[in-house]
């Protein structure tokens, strides 16, 4: 691991804990040449999992890239880095449990917008502007009004 400050690739590790359940290891390190502090994750990535486009692309599924999707999402709303992770690794497991190979971008969408939805309304229609491209002032009143129902 290098080091954010100097780029010294020596470090020792201070502390380790389990996070989300054991899905994942946070580690505190320190670098041994500055003494800088600092955090690394580590997670399971599913590497086989591919994503097919609208289009058709395939690609492969990054965690990082629904992370921060939910994140954007939620920007400016009162939802913690904690809730963002949870709604993450739940739709990664969720996605690895029920397909094989190749999931369709139109599954992830919808997972997201579904767990967004529980979790706080505005975040939900900004995915939801994003995910089904509203082009008009008129799509956002229909995605809300649609929501009070």
């Amino acid at each position: 691991m290098l080091c954010p400050k100097c780029g010294c690739d020596n470090d020792k590790v201070i502390d380790s804990r389990s996070i989300r359940g054991g899905a994942g290891v946070r580690r505190r390190r320190e670098c041994t040449r500055c003494q800088y502090r600092f955090t690394t994750v580590e997670e399971i990535i599913p590497e086989e999992l591919k994503v097919i486009k609208r289009n058709g692309v395939r690609e492969d599924y990054l965690v990082e890239k629904l992370r921060t999707g939910v994140k954007n999402a939620c920007y400016k709303r009162p939802v913690s880095d904690e809730e963002i992770d949870e709604i993450v690794e739940s739709i990664t497991h969720s996605l690895v449990r029920d397909f094989d190979k190749e999931v369709p971008s139109l599954e992830i969408g919808e997972r997201v917008m579904s767990a967004l939805k529980n979790l706080d309304q505005v975040a939900y229609v900004r995915f939801a502007s994003v995910y089904r491209k509203f082009q008009a002032a008129q799509d956002f009143i229909s995605e809300v009004k649609h929501l009070k129902k």
